[in-house]
């Protein structure tokens, strides 16, 4: 009976360890720092913003959100509901080359003058045309309002918000990156495709490895258990 038990505990255990790695996240995700320097009409105004870039698969693309967690410039008048129109570009680099163009809703309320216009949630949809890891960085950010146009450009070379594992169109490596870029042509026909596994969700290198160790840690029960239950029948076998 003890043995029996042993044996169901093992098999419970190398079933249990796989099922945790498949429902692990599947990207990478930081919120970084961006000094936005802007070009206003009335002069240069400036600002420091932590940037965070989320990812949701949607079909063969993936919708992307860039949040503003802080104000990068004002406005001398008061703006009112609905006078701000905020967009922006996100940097794709790594295995795939573009930009992605993100834009959001007008604002809400009324922005008082001389206060920091907090940027809403900008959102775009990113299509991978190449296999690897992607990187996306917060870039160029438009603010137009009242008829006039402010343009802010980050200055601290920022790193990447967001990094993900994607899959181009039949996993090849092929073709340009995303909506208003051009193409790399110096890396194409890159062999990152073939390396690419199959499966709905991106993931990032180091859940590969974990997911190898998982499978290797359930193997690893699986065969502990068969070989008490063998030896718990070979001791239960009649001696002649």
């Amino acid at each position: 009976m003890p043995n029996r038990k042993r044996t169901t505990l093992a098999l419970a255990a190398a079933l249990a360890g796989p099922v945790v790695v498949v429902g692990a996240p599947a990207a990478h995700a930081e919120v970084v720092d961006v000094n936005y320097q802007c070009v206003t009409p009335i002069g240069p105004k400036g600002a420091v913003s932590p940037i965070d870039i989320k990812s949701v698969k949607s079909g063969s693309g993936h919708k992307l959100t860039m949040s503003f967690q802080k104000g990068v410039s004002s406005s001398p008048v008061e703006l009112g509901k609905g006078a701000m129109n905020p967009s922006a570009v996100i940097e794709v680099g790594g295995a795939d080359k573009g930009k992605v163009q993100v834009s959001g809703p007008a604002n809400t309320e009324a922005i008082p003058a001389n206060t920091p216009i907090r940027i809403s949630d900008l959102s775009g949809t990113y299509t991978p045309k190449k296999s690897g890891k992607v990187t996306f960085t917060a870039g160029v950010l438009t603010i137009k309002a009242l008829g006039t146009t402010t343009t802010c450009t980050p200055k601290n070379n920022p790193g990447p918000s967001l990094e993900l594992d994607v899959k181009g169109p039949g996993g090849s490596s092929g073709g340009s990156a995303d909506d208003g870029s051009k193409g790399d042509g110096s890396k194409g026909g890159s062999s990152s495709g073939g390396s690419s596994t199959g499966g709905e969700l991106p993931r990032t290198g180091p859940l590969d490895s974990a997911a190898a160790l998982g499978t290797l840690g359930g193997t690893v029960l699986l065969t502990g258990a068969a070989g008490v239950l063998w030896l718990t029948r070979r001791g239960q076998r009649p001696t002649g």
